[in-house]
């Protein structure tokens, strides 16, 4: 049901860790609790699919502190928060870090269910963006350093015959250039082209 979709609980009442444990686990979630932040980062991997749930009001490092560790790290996890205090001001400062929402004690079961269920579409997003920036980055990574200067003019509008002119070459070694690096990249036209590198934020 889950997905292999991890809640990571981060909460120092240990009945709030606790309950919220069994509830989420009733309904299926893979569930991490951790009594502390410094504890929740010394087994955390961002690697694995899963949002993080954190208590804010924390001894030492509390859950805004590790709202940016994390980010700090970064890491993309998404962030459900929840507070005994409701506190508007500290819930603005976590919703503009990026948290996915903010929730208070006692947490009501069906607002937390909804906020996992988006984070964990969140959390899908992502992963899948990433694996498409790395699969594009790989490509790019094939390239020699001539067909990628072919490919920064290509993208800038310029004609076979004016990036000739601006690499000091002829046009026919600018049409060879130009198809091996199409076909590495597995692009048919300029604006697959230009998409790719839109969306790969490639430069010189």
């Amino acid at each position: 049901m889950t997905d292999e979709f991890t809640v990571y609980l981060v909460d120092d009442d240990t009945g709030v860790r606790n309950g919220l444990s069994r509830l989420l686990r009733a309904r299926g979630y893979d569930v991490r609790p951790y009594s502390s932040p410094r504890e929740f980062l010394q087994h955390h991997d961002p690697a694995a699919p899963g949002c993080a749930v954190l208590d804010v009001a924390m001894p030492g490092l509390d859950g805004l502190g590790l709202q940016q560790a994390l980010a700090a790290g970064g890491s993309h996890r998404p962030i459900i928060f929840i507070t005994g205090k409701g506190d508007v001001p500290t819930s603005v400062r976590a919703m503009k870090a990026g948290a996915l929402d903010f929730l208070t004690k006692p947490v009501k079961e069906a607002d937390l269910l909804e906020a996992i269920l988006r984070a964990k579409k969140r959390d899908a997003e992502h992963r899948l963006v990433s694996s498409e920036l790395e699969s594009i980055q790989a490509k790019v990574n094939t390239l020699t350093p001539r067909e990628r200067e072919v490919l920064v003019h290509v993208v800038a509008g310029r004609l076979n015959k004016q990036i000739a002119g601006d690499l000091g070459t002829v046009e026919k070694t600018i049409k060879v250039h130009r198809s091996r690096m199409m076909e590495k990249l597995g692009v048919r036209s300029v604006a697959d082209l230009v998409r790719m590198v839109e969306k790969a934020r490639i430069s010189k």
